[in-house]
């Protein structure tokens, strides 16, 4: 039995022909300085050769529809299993994809609420009762005399298929007539059927008009519909007419039944008008309230027969918001305090003229700031005069002329143009006004109220959903004792597998996760986790699972409970690979691979491995010496006090902060901290960042509630440093984003040679037509395209790969072609142009934030999340600093080894030391303790969380039984830890 994964002459990317055998069953952490090629042998040589080995075993037909992975650049690999890799990146971007999806607990509650849930009238919130035949017929009779109808069984009823044997069945069963997707055919005469489509078909069991004596017939006639319908029968009134169901249903047996009957189309699992609905099971004795059926798919807003027709159960709208109609309150109407008017393109004297004539019938001035306008006449100027006449008046050249009419508001006037307009442009240019609001039909349930009238132990299904994943495992976990025997068996096998879902959630740290929160507003830790919950609730075992970096988004305080995941995992007979630089996986691993020595040229080979004694013996080992505390991150030996001048934050109230006001000295290097879920993004990024964009960079976002934020005059501009891809095409890279690559193409463009030929710039562009490569468009690559085997990119056989023609590699600096530039690491680019102020700064920039090993013409695309956002961070700095800018980062160690963490500090205090303030949200407890100020908030996560547990220097926040940062803070400052209050 093979006990070893073997990889022999690795060369992916920048890996040197690594040999290298890692114990099978074991849990494995890969480690090194960023850039390294941790990655590269994780998950571009070993994953992708598992995955690939797998899905080559599949038939050609399966393959065609899974994504091939390249076979990577190595000799050969033994021992490999199956594959699963867990990237860092955000699980969806689907607004219909939420937490409870993702993890499929949501399939199980739609499971127990359509097999234990009780249906109740919404009109009388009494529970809804079975109808038996006798009140179907009773209902019926109510009617008014001679009324023909048509009483239906619905056999099928939104299904795909053919039907054509089942339409023989009933014809032999001695039905005549079916009514097929609304028209009515005899059997032998209905069309041939799409199977590819959904479709209604309803048998017709009887046409009848009500008499007094029919009372017989009718009843057989219903046990026939139900029979056949599995328990529903229609009667849908001839001669359109409305169904009446105002009155009182009859009451036989202390039940009554009938339906309501809700206007609407078919198609949309709607009752027609002139239908009701006869269930055997439930009906609301008063209000005539029916539940065609109670099925899983009832629950799911994803399906016509549970989602809210309102929002098509998004549970959300896109709604004009005021805030971005009229960003900036200090401006009049005249000045363009309204945006979308102001902007139009031209500039449209009409909307001028109607604000004039608004002004002129209210008693307004249009000089007089919006702030200081009446709220009323704000009221009438964005919502209109609600069908009221106004006189509006217009001048159209030398002609003036009055017209009477309701006034439709800027917000009414912008609804009508999104609505109106075929234009791409203008959708998306008036969608810059719109902000997601709560669907009023559902108030974002996502459900129609069918779903919601179900109810277990009295709450509905989309009220467990709004539950955070450790109020939801208590209450699953004791929902047994609200349930009756007959119920507990039924539900015994679902609630045991969402109880263990949960119970995976909250072990790896993510009990705050509210169950309906959308996969796309998760930080990639968090999808990651998510995703890593899911695996161990599958079972697998003998599969190699990679993961990139768990730790990420994670307190100290929660790391323990995810290091006991892995091991799980791993104890489950897996073999789990870990890239990860946090110093409590690799003191738990059983097997450590630390890569380098240094970063991507100087880096791809194994510098240390073995178990943590081994890999600390190593002499050589930069993360040897950080673990031994030869080498560490020195407390500062004195905290700065800042210019004396403050922000303040009144009143946050963004997701779960509860009226936060807190202050941050300005001049200083501040931290945010906090357990995840505590409300750090939620202060920093939603309130602080949106708030500070909008008054200082004139952004059109919408901060977080919040009352006001003061002190911001003493800042000049305010640049968030997130980990965003700085491209989504390979045709981005480091240089074109920091600018450089302009420079680079002017340099070119204003050498001799170039000048000669008559050479522009826009020659040494690898994106327009002239200098680039036109056999492959400037890509360097072909990409051919193999069906059911992996796309294959050749290198052009025309440019070789170099992206330009010949006659622009011809214009050389220094012997180097532009192409050679880019082929360059950063760092050598900051020798080769050292006479070249304008490119060497902007590398020399990104060669000081730890990127000197990146090609300056490396894609985007293939830069992790925490090399982007040093490009970013790179690109902000080599603008010249003013002293007055506020830097706000999250979380920027992320992907990043002690020693790059160290670099990343020093660029961050230089910023500080220029006389800028710099926000951080932070876990990591290097960068806390360097800080001068901290705001901790908790205590807890989601509902428990949102306050601010302790402010003040690290020392402080050490002190404070409250904070679990100081808790962890205290040992690395010389202190004594608090003991937990």
């Amino acid at each position: 039995m093979l006990t070893t994964i073997s990889v022999r002459g690795a060369r992916e990317h920048n890996l040197k022909g690594v040999d290298v055998d890692l114990p099978r069953d074991s849990l494995i952490v890969i480690t090194g300085l960023s850039g390294s090629g941790k990655s590269s042998l994780a998950f571009d040589t070993i994953y992708a050769e598992g995955q690939r080995r797998y899905v080559e075993s599949l038939s050609a037909y399966a393959r065609q529809f899974l994504e091939m992975m390249q076979k990577p650049d190595v000799e050969h690999i033994e021992g490999l299993s199956p594959a699963i890799s867990i990237e860092q990146k955000t699980t969806s971007r689907n607004p219909r994809s939420t937490v409870a999806t993702v993890t499929e607990i949501y399939d199980y509650m739609r499971l127990l609420w359509a097999r234990v849930g009780i249906p109740y009238s919404p009109a009388t919130g009494l529970p809804i009762s079975a109808q038996t035949v006798s009140q179907m017929v009773d209902r019926v009779m109510l009617l008014p005399e001679g009324t023909r109808f048509y009483l239906l069984a619905p056999v099928v009823r939104g299904r795909k298929g053919e039907y054509r044997k089942e339409l023989a069945e009933w014809q032999k069963a001695g039905f005549t007539r079916v009514r097929i997707d609304g028209e009515l055919y005899a059997i032998e005469d209905a069309p041939a059927l799409d199977k590819k489509y959904k479709h209604d078909i309803e048998v017709v069991v009887d046409r009848l008009a009500v008499t007094q004596d029919m009372s017989t017939r009718l009843a057989d006639s219903f046990e026939q519909a139900l029979k056949l319908a599995d328990g529903l029968a229609y009667v849908d009134l001839a001669d359109g007419t409305v169904a009446d169901l105002t009155s009182p249903l009859p009451q036989a047996g202390g039940a009554g039944g009938g339906q309501s009957a809700t206007a609407g189309k078919m198609k949309n699992a709607e009752v027609p008008a002139n239908r009701i609905v006869f269930s055997e099971r439930f009906a609301c004795p008063v209000s005539g309230f029916t539940i065609p059926e109670i099925e899983p798919r009832l629950f799911s807003f994803n399906a016509p027969q549970g989602a809210c027709p309102a929002c098509d159960g998004l549970g959300e709208r896109q709604e004009f918001d005021p805030e971005l109609v009229v960003p900036n309150e200090a401006l009049t109407l005249k000045k363009g305090a309204i945006v979308p008017w102001a902007k139009s393109n031209p500039p449209s004297p009409y909307y001028m003229q109607v604000l004039g004539s608004l002004a002129k019938e209210f008693g307004f001035s249009l000089e007089t700031p919006w702030a200081d306008l009446p709220a009323e006449v704000k009221i009438i100027i964005l919502h209109g005069t609600a069908g009221k006449p106004v006189t509006l008046r217009f001048v159209d050249g030398k002609k003036s002329y009055e017209v009477k009419k309701p006034f439709e508001g800027v917000i009414g006037n912008l609804n009508r143009r999104l609505l109106q307009t075929d234009s791409a442009w203008m959708r998306e240019e008036l969608g810059k006004y719109q902000t997601a609001m709560p669907c009023e039909t559902c108030d974002g349930a996502r459900l129609k109220p069918e779903a919601r009238a179900v109810k277990i132990a009295g709450e509905d299904i989309s009220m467990s959903t709004r539950r955070s994943v450790a109020d939801a495992l208590g209450f699953f976990s004791t929902l047994p004792t609200h349930l009756t025997d007959q119920q507990n068996q039924i539900a015994k096998a679902i609630l045991k597998e969402i109880v263990e879902r949960l119970g995976f959630l909250n072990n790896v740290g993510l009990d705050y996760l509210n169950l309906d929160r959308t996969s796309g507003t998760l930080s990639g830790g968090e999808s990651q986790r998510i995703r890593l919950a899911s695996q161990i609730g599958s079972g697998l075992s003998g599969v190699l699972y990679v993961l990139d970096e768990p730790s990420i988004g994670l307190h100290q305080r929660d790391n323990d409970r995810l290091l006991v995941t892995l091991k799980r995992l791993r104890d489950l007979g897996n073999t789990v690979i870990v890239v990860e630089h946090d110093e409590d996986a690799i003191r738990t691993a059983d097997y450590i691979v630390d890569m380098g020595p240094g970063a991507g040229v100087h880096g791809g080979t194994i510098v240390a491995q073995g178990n943590l004694n081994q890999l600390l013996a190593h002499k050589d080992s930069l993360t040897a010496d950080y673990l031994n505390g030869t080498r560490r991150i020195e407390v500062p030996t004195k905290r700065r006090k800042g210019s004396g001048k403050k922000l303040t934050v009144h009143n946050a109230r963004a997701n779960n902060l509860q009226n936060v006001t807190a202050s941050i000295p300005l001049g200083t290097f501040t931290c945010i901290t906090g357990v995840s879920g505590s409300g750090k993004s939620s202060f920093t990024i939603d309130t602080l960042y949106a708030a500070s964009a909008r008054a200082l960079n004139g952004a059109r976002i919408v901060a977080g509630p919040h009352d006001k934020v003061t002190g911001l005059e003493h800042c000049d501009k305010v640049i968030d440093i997130d980990q965003s891809p700085i491209g989504r095409t390979p045709r981005s890279n480091p240089a074109t984003y920091t600018g450089a690559f302009t420079n680079i193409r002017d340099w070119f463009a204003g050498l001799p040679e170039a000048q000669a030929r008559g050479y522009k710039p826009g020659r040494f562009s690898f994106n327009v037509k002239g200098g680039r490569c036109e056999a492959c468009q400037g890509d360097g690559v072909l990409k051919i395209e193999m069906h059911f085997l992996p796309d294959v990119y050749v290198t052009c056989d025309v440019c070789h790969g170099a992206r330009y023609n010949r006659e622009t590699l011809e214009v050389k600096f220094k012997g180097h072609s532009i192409a050679d530039v880019l082929d360059m690491t950063v760092e050598d680019a900051v020798e080769f142009f050292k006479a070249v102020p304008p490119i060497r700064d902007k590398m020399a920039m990104l060669a000081e934030v730890g990127l000197g090993y990146v090609k300056v013409g490396q894609q985007a695309t293939t830069l992790s999340g925490g090399e982007a956002q040093r490009v970013k961070l790179a690109k902000e700095l080599s603008r010249r600093a003013t002293g007055q800018t506020l830097y706000i980062l999250d979380e920027p160690t992320t992907g990043l080894h002690f020693e790059d963490v160290r670099k990343l500090l020093e660029v961050l205090h230089a910023l500080v030391e220029q006389g800028n303030s710099v926000v951080v949200i932070e876990h990591n407890l290097d960068v806390i303790k360097t800080a001068d100020w901290i705001i901790d908030m908790g205590p807890e996560g989601g509902v428990k969380g949102g306050e601010v547990v302790a402010e003040g220097t690290p020392e402080k926040v050490a002190k404070n039984a409250r904070s679990f940062t100081g808790r962890y803070l205290a040992p690395l400052l010389g202190l004594e830890a608090v003991a937990a209050e």
